[in-house]
């Protein structure tokens, strides 16, 4: 749920440069290096918001390379990738997942609305109808 990014100065208006190999259409500035930091995290979650739109896989995050910072995404927008990635792969439509799950279509929509809340239990019931288990293995203290 880490995306790798590169902050590469930028020498003609000064500030950072971010870019995510993982994701081109993230793209961002700061003027300063705290200010791209901030804005990493937004451009992220906006490039996320075309894939939805296109019905695209999103591409999972590869390893960080040297001189990379990893931005993280929220926990319910991976969980929602995960099951837009799912349901691509298994070529299963929204109003098909509402049928298993047996509800509306709209709400099924929602799951896949990276603007709607949705609760965690509710991705984890639709990765299930799908036959996965959405599982949280880990944490850190900070």
């Amino acid at each position: 749920m880490k995306y790798p990014a590169t902050f590469s100065p930028d020498v003609e208006t000064g500030g950072f440069v971010v870019t995510f190999r993982d994701i081109p259409e993230a793209i961002t500035q700061g003027d300063t290096e705290a200010e791209a930091l901030e804005m990493a995290t937004d451009a992220l979650l906006s490039a996320m918001g075309f894939y939805f739109e296109d019905k695209r896989q999103v591409p999972l995050p590869s390893k960080q390379k040297k001189g990379e910072r990893l931005i993280r995404l929220p926990l319910s927008v991976w969980a929602k990738i995960l099951l837009l990635n799912e349901m691509l792969a298994q070529k299963v439509r929204p109003i098909d997942l509402a049928k298993s799950l047996g509800i509306s279509k709209q709400l099924a929509n929602s799951l896949l609305n990276l603007h709607s809340p949705t609760k965690i239990d509710r991705i984890e019931e639709a990765m299930a109808a799908l036959g996965c288990e959405l599982e949280l293995t880990s944490f850190k203290r900070l």
